[in-house]
């Protein structure tokens, strides 16, 4: 059983990282993204308790993982479960570079033009 966390900054490269490892290795994935925002007020973080419900949901429905974010109140959590911590943490003209050639990411964001929180 593979369980792997990817942390670091925005635009490091956790999403692609964790998408080949996901694919390589057929593991189950989750952008902690997805679940460190309220759904109706899109600027917001959600609630603590809730994003916690959720994590524990995905590690304990999945075997195998890859999970990645930046969240250190949830990765706090993660650190126990997974057999493989992976920190990345290229330069800061690396990350900006990164973010400028980012695909738009429609879990995320409503349009590629405005790219406001979904």
């Amino acid at each position: 059983m593979e369980k792997i966390l990817i942390f670091g900054n925005s635009s490091s490269g956790k999403s692609t990282l964790s998408k080949e490892l996901s694919l390589q290795n057929n593991l189950a994935h989750l952008d902690l993204d997805t679940i460190a925002w309220d759904k109706e007020i899109v600027t917001q973080r959600a609630k603590q308790e809730d994003s916690e419900k959720q994590l524990h949901k995905f590690i304990n429905e999945n075997k195998s993982w890859v999970i990645e974010g930046c969240y250190t109140d949830l990765l706090k959590i993660l650190e126990n479960h997974a057999s493989k911590i992976i920190f990345l943490n290229p330069d800061v003209k690396q990350c900006i570079n990164n973010a400028n050639k980012r695909p738009w990411e429609p879990h995320k964001y409503k349009s590629k033009q405005n790219k406001t929180r979904t």
